[in-house]
């Protein structure tokens, strides 16, 4: 039977406003241009060692993937688990109300989706477009990984961003209803918390994977805009 959301597509298009670029994260380390070749170099060689290229998308590239992909499957990664806990204070964000995105931390398990990218596909230019979507920061080359993932179909090893990040701007372990009360009402020049999270459990779900953190989550950040919109429609009367 399929699931009913709570949080609806009413509810997000209500958090979406206008909000300029206010730029970088002032406390993190912005890459240089110099430093994105050498990076891109290194994960082709190393895909090239690996095998197949695979794509790991466990948030925003389950329902956004910004390559060429030939097959995707379901794939679990054992040892590591979604965590919204970078803060942002652009894109989905601002410097008067940051947002939160996903990443992986340690221990649990995550059920995502794994991308094949075709064997005649440029890899270069399919991993340069990646890092430069992706990375914006020296502190970000740290949380780049080759995770070993189960699939139905065996195990693989594939690309992800954001396993395990450091420095400043990463909050760990922060409670359900605070991460909801930030979702409810971070929004950045190109969308909201709220989005972010409802394009991405209803993606998951129609790949046949329910995250039960994030279906609670979902539901308290629904409250969390009805209270909201509450509140404006009395101060409004």
């Amino acid at each position: 039977m399929k699931r009913r959301m709570t949080l609806t597509a009413e509810m997000v298009a209500s958090c979406q406003r206008t909000e300029v670029d206010e730029g970088r994260h002032p406390d993190l380390t912005p890459m240089e241009n110099e430093l994105y070749q050498p990076l891109i170099d290194r994960l082709v060689d190393e895909s090239f060692a690996i095998g197949p290229l695979w794509i790991f998308a466990y948030g925003s590239l389950i329902w956004n993937p910004t390559f060429p992909w030939s097959q995707a499957r379901q794939a679990t990664a054992f040892g590591w688990h979604r965590s919204f806990s970078m803060e942002l204070q652009n894109w989905r964000g601002s410097r008067a109300q940051p947002g939160l995105m996903m990443a992986l931390d340690r221990g649990g398990r995550c059920n995502g989706v794994a991308y094949s990218i075709a064997d005649e596909a440029d890899r270069e230019q399919v991993i340069g477009n990646l890092v430069d979507a992706e990375i914006g920061y020296e502190e970000d080359i740290l949380s780049i990984r080759w995770l070993a993932l189960q699939t139905a179909d065996g195990p693989i090893k594939a690309l992800t961003f954001y396993a395990g990040p450091i420095g400043p701007g990463v909050a760990r372990h922060l409670p359900l209803a605070d991460i909801a009360k930030i979702l409810a009402r971070a929004c950045g020049h190109v969308g909201s918390g709220a989005e972010y999270l409802f394009n991405t459990v209803v993606k998951l779900e129609e790949y046949g994977i329910h995250d039960r953190n994030l279906w609670r989550l979902q539901e308290l950040v629904a409250r969390e805009i009805v209270e909201r919109m509450r509140d404006t429609a009395t101060k409004i009367s």
